[in-house]
């Protein structure tokens, strides 16, 4: 354990001034710090350091050389020590709180523990806690008569969850927004249930039928998310395509969804291009379009088939919601698993409610608070970000331009966002650029980062912005509607490290013999609303739960349900995530298929065969690709040559947010008996030469 005081830390002029501090102030700073690291406990000197000396103008180097300092002593055996510790005040101001409050529980374990031991209770006292409206009220919370792996939800409901994003008053801001070029604007409740309604009313009047799929392929706007709502509220399917994909994979999505309809766009701006979008789709041959003008330039010509987003839009502001059965399809989202076919996710009335409970819970969303995280309705975060945001009566924050930039940031300060989200390859970026120097970030209370394992000094760097505010952790997946694993706002928070598994849901790890251990694979004992409990072109059994351990009593009746992580529980009880167990990908927060990759490289004739792999980091951060390839005899490119050459064909046919870190030329693949591809074997490789 640390030592209670820090008498023998102590810092030179040298190391202050090294560290990006300026000589005419660096002797009285450090006068003040060597005070507080000579006479106060590691926990407490850091709490007076982060809160009262360092600030977001002071160079990183700086806080992360008081952080080693004040910790030097600390045994991290038990894990990397804490940068944030919640003040009794700022927990009894939490959501989980009152909860706790409510409940009459003195813990967050003893609250944790109470909704697993009473999970139909708990969704209950949930559900009411959200407001989430019926039609017809449920007559019971859960049915696992036919077992846990396929539980009924809200037996008997009948509901539309769109309507339950319109608690709050209407005069509320519902979306604060910045356009391209333009200034901060809003959207208030009224005026977004208006163009709600009028996407619904334009959906019946072009003749689209209740549980019609119809596709989304469109960058985070105001007006994306008004379609998104408006085709839930019609009674439709909205199927969740992300605009950066080639036309390929927008048409195999189409097809594996049976969409019959798609909106889009005609152009979208992406890393300082125009792209276009529109012509995508075109290619991908889907059905009827309606088309949103960007106000980029370049006029286009529609298919004849194809509306324009004006006319479409109905002039009718009002329409009565479609409700229907619990487990009514609402969402189709898709998952690459370890095939070449993403797995095609269906999301019911139900899994919403999950989204905005791991809102209320763990990133501690309140009634007008502001809401931010750069994503898109192509990944499961868009649909989060509407529910989680609006079910709470929040605000959500839509910036239209990149993530990475430094206007980004400005956005954030002028909108007064409270909860920013992140994808730890978006900090590494601002950490390498600076590019969030000197802002004022002070509204934020809470960062919540997903989509990939997480590096601890970026994500140290990230606490730096805002004055020191905690990060929650949260990591699970479209096929759970949120988070298995997180963090609180009632805990210690310590960079790049869970907390807790998600309130209403446990989980287990076990070794490859099924045996308990602190290190190895997660599996999530079921049942919660929000878990999947089917897709439509795998068997959802076979993926999920066949073959899954039987672990020790008492859970050895229990079915598990795999989820693929590997994860550590750390001696203090909190939990490190160690990346994927199978061959699935997550590059940049999205997740991508070997085969899917292999695919596309290997129809080069220059070329054999080839091996996609994720490397992760000893240090931490975001997985990054790496190609193995075996050369066919008459090849004629160098290795450079060949790289640029499999990067243009990833970025043209699949995704170009995927960038290949190195490519290794190999004379042969190492196989199973079976012929399978050890992908594994060469991850190992791989890390050996690092």
């Amino acid at each position: 354990m640390p030592s209670s005081y820090t008498l023998n830390k102590q810092l030179s002029l040298e190391q202050i001034v090294n560290s990006g501090v300026e000589t005419a102030v660096a002797p009285t700073m450090l006068q003040q710090i060597n005070q507080w690291l000579s006479s106060l406990p590691a926990a407490k000197c850091w709490e007076y350091l982060s809160q009262h000396l360092l600030t977001p103008d002071h160079p990183f180097l700086l806080h992360n050389l008081l952080y080693e300092t004040t910790f030097s002593d600390w045994n991290k055996s038990q894990g990397l020590p804490p940068a944030w510790f919640p003040s009794e005040e700022q927990i009894q101001a939490t959501n989980i709180a009152t909860l706790m409050r409510e409940l009459k529980v003195n813990s967050y374990p003893e609250l944790h523990a109470w909704s697993v031991r009473n999970r139909g209770e708990f969704w209950k006292v949930m559900i009411q806690r959200l407001g989430i409206r019926f039609r017809n009220k449920y007559s019971k919370i859960v049915d696992v008569s036919r077992g846990v792996e396929s539980p009924k939800w809200l037996v008997d409901a009948r509901l539309n969850i769109a309507e339950s994003c319109f608690q709050a008053p209407e005069n509320e801001i519902a979306i604060v927004f910045q356009p391209l070029g333009g200034s901060i604007s809003t959207l208030t409740y009224g005026e977004l249930h208006a163009l709600v309604n009028r996407v619904a009313n334009g959906l019946v009047e072009s003749g689209f039928k209740q549980y019609d799929r119809i596709a989304i392929a469109l960058p985070m706007t105001v007006e994306s998310v008004a379609i998104y709502l408006g085709i839930i509220k019609a009674g439709c399917v909205a199927v969740s395509i992300a605009d950066s994909f080639a036309a390929e994979e927008i048409a195999k999505r189409m097809r594996l969804s049976a969409a019959k309809g798609i909106f889009t766009q005609d152009w979208i701006w992406y890393g300082g291009k125009q792209l276009p979008l529109y012509s995508k789709v075109v290619k991908a041959q889907t059905p009827r379009a309606i088309v949103i003008a960007s106000g980029l330039s370049g006029a286009i010509k529609l298919r004849h088939r194809d509306l324009t987003w004006e006319n479409f839009l109905s002039s009718s502001t009002r329409f009565d919601a479609i409700p229907s059965h619990s487990d009514a399809h609402t969402n189709i989202l898709f998952s690459s698993g370890t095939t070449g076919e993403p797995k095609a996710i269906p999301w019911n009335q139900t899994t919403p409610i999950k989204c905005a409970a791991d809102g209320y819970l763990h990133q501690d969303i309140h009634p007008r608070d502001v809401v931010a995280w750069p994503t898109n309705l192509g990944w499961m975060m868009g649909p989060w970000l509407i529910y989680a945001s609006l079910i709470n009566q929040a605000t959500i924050a839509l910036y239209y331009g990149a993530p990475t930039e430094r206007n980004f940031g400005q956005f954030v300060r002028d909108a007064g966002v409270n909860m920013l989200g992140v994808v730890p390859s978006l900090v590494s970026a601002w950490k390498t650029t600076a590019c969030m120097k000197g802002l004022d970030w002070s509204a934020v209370k809470v960062f919540s980062s997903t989509g990939e394992c997480s590096n601890p000094q970026d994500m140290l760097f990230l606490m730096s912005l805002a004055g020191y505010r905690p990060i929650v952790e949260y990591c699970g997946g479209t096929e759970i509607g949120g988070a298995y694993i997180t963090g609180t706002l009632v805990q210690p928070c310590i960079p790049s490290t869970f907390t807790t598994p998600a309130l209403g849901l446990d989980l287990v790890i076990l070794n490859k013999e099924g045996h308990f251990t602190d290190k190895g694979e997660v599996f999530i004992i079921p049942p919660s609303i929000g878990l999947s409990r089917e897709l439509l072109n795998r068997d959802h059994h076979q993926v999920y739960f066949a073959h899954t351990p039987t672990p020790p009593p008492p859970l050895s009746l229990v079915p598990l349900r795999r989820h693929g992580d590997w994860i550590e529980l750390l001696p203090n009880g909190y939990y490190h995530a160690c990346g994927r167990v199978d061959d699935t990908m997550n590059l940049g927060g999205i997740k991508a298929s070997a085969v899917e990759i292999e695919q596309i490289l290997n129809a080069d004739e220059e070329i054999r065969e080839t091996a996609a792999i994720a490397i992760s980091s000893t240090e931490g951060g975001p997985s990054q690709l790496v190609i193995y390839a075996v050369l066919a005899p008459s090849h004629q490119k160098d290795k450079e040559t060949l790289l640029a050459c499999f990067q243009a064909k990833i970025r043209q046919h699949l995704n170009p947010l995927f960038k290949i870190k190195d490519l290794v030329i190999v004379e042969a693949l190492p196989r199973t008996a079976s012929n399978k591809v050890m992908r594994r074997l060469l991850r190992e490789q791989y890390h050996l030469k690092l």
